[in-house]
């Protein structure tokens, strides 16, 4: 699949869990909604996806976890929190770097308006 393509669905499953639950609740319930609607709308979404951390030839389980992973190729990473911050963009740049993904979405749904919490992220 077209990694716009996707992006723009995730986008807009997104936005569709955000207009019917609002702000104000837990990560992980905006979690378990939007994996609900990627599914739904046909997409292969990992939940929680273990990342390594590779250093030199070592392998090391450092605890790093992918919030959502659709179609291996975009991560999203969803927050519930007054504002995004730099260490916010800081996670999700470590996590598109470990991973090798190139496209990565922060949302943040503690907001009134989704579209002030999300952040498209490329590396």
């Amino acid at each position: 699949m077209e990694l716009e393509f996707i992006f723009k669905k995730v986008l807009d499953c997104a936005f569709e869990v955000h207009t019917a639950l609002g702000p104000g609740l837990l990560e992980s319930a905006y979690e378990e909604c939007l994996y609900y609607e990627l599914v739904k709308n046909g997409f292969n979404v990992s939940k929680q996806q273990p990342l390594p951390l590779v250093y030199k030839e070592v392998k090391l389980e450092a605890g790093y976890r992918v919030d959502l992973l659709v179609e291996k190729s975009v991560i999203i990473e969803i927050k519930s929190v007054e504002a995004l911050n730099e260490i916010h963009l800081a996670q999700i740049l470590t996590y598109l770097k470990l991973s090798g993904c190139k496209l990565g979405l922060l949302a943040n749904f503690n907001v009134k308006h989704l579209k002030d919490g999300i952040k498209r992220v490329i590396h």
